[in-house]
């Protein structure tokens, strides 16, 4: 779910990210599955994928997300930060989250 920063990425890092009532989730081993109840669509993210979605409904904010995520993948920040912008930009389009002072 690597995708273009876009020109909202700055307002999103600081956004307040959070995942609807009408979206439920569970992480297995190799995957997590993600239901929309509203459209009804199942939606399967990969580990990192996961975890990523897991920090951001722990932290609710993706830089400090990002931060997490940097730390425990042993990765620089910068390139999560840009993969996280990416992931909650495709999130945001299937209508797995909500993003309130910022935008996608």
């Amino acid at each position: 779910m690597n995708q273009s920063a876009g020109t909202h990425s700055h307002g999103v890092l600081d956004a307040h990210v959070t995942i609807p009532d009408h979206v439920v989730f569970r992480s297995f081993p190799n995957e997590t599955v993600v239901l929309n109840l509203e459209s009804g669509k199942y939606h399967g993210l990969n580990p990192t994928s996961g975890r990523m979605l897991e920090a951001l409904r722990k932290t609710d904010v993706p830089r400090r997300a990002a931060m997490e995520l940097a730390t425990e993948f042993g990765q620089p920040i910068d390139r999560i930060l840009n993969d996280l912008i990416g992931f909650i930009s495709d999130l945001k389009r299937r209508g797995l989250i909500q993003i309130e002072d910022g935008g996608v």
